[in-house]
């Protein structure tokens, strides 16, 4: 059984004369991120793999959410997932070794809310919250994935979580 969990970015600032790729991290995406960081070890166990958009605000993310991760996940930085869309993102997890068995998506809308819809067992129990067309900053949610990554658009696949920092804010 091999796990794929997608992270939108948490929510970032937007300065006059700063580019789209460099934008940082607001201070409630500092928050969003230690937050939904803290349940992370405890929620995804294992990651194989963390794939991460090279964008500021997605690396800035990924610092804060991997940070209690001990010892830290493998992380690579890809230009290739800056606004990727629901194909490029699919292409990518396609190439992904079998011998990987939990992945780690940290990336932007609307890419990772349409993958999230197109790989999603409409018979999960969090379908609806996905369905629902709300895909937050911060937002994670998570796949268990019977079969290879080269056969991962070729069914649905069960929605395990859906957490928003919202929700987890509420938990503490």
């Amino acid at each position: 059984m091999r796990h794929l969990h997608l992270l939108r970015h948490a929510k970032s600032d937007r300065h006059p004369g700063v580019e789209d790729h460099e934008r940082p991290l607001a201070r409630r995406g500092r928050k969003e991120s230690s937050l939904v960081g803290a349940s992370l070890p405890a929620a995804l166990g294992r990651l194989d793999l963390v794939l991460c958009s090279t964008a500021l605000r997605t690396r800035e993310t990924a610092a804060l959410a991997l940070a209690n991760f001990a010892p830290p996940p493998p992380i690579l930085f890809e230009d290739g997932l800056y606004l990727a869309g629901r194909a490029a993102l699919l292409a990518r997890l396609r190439q992904l070794d079998n011998r990987i068995e939990g992945v780690l998506v940290i990336g932007h809308n609307p890419g990772l809310a349409d993958l999230a819809l197109a790989l999603a067992d409409p018979d999960s129990p969090h379908y609806k919250l996905l369905a629902s067309g709300k895909f937050p900053t911060a937002v994670r949610v998570s796949f268990a994935i019977d079969g290879a990554w080269a056969d991962l658009a070729r069914s649905r696949h069960r929605l395990t979580h859906y957490v928003t920092a919202k929700s987890l804010g509420k938990e503490g």
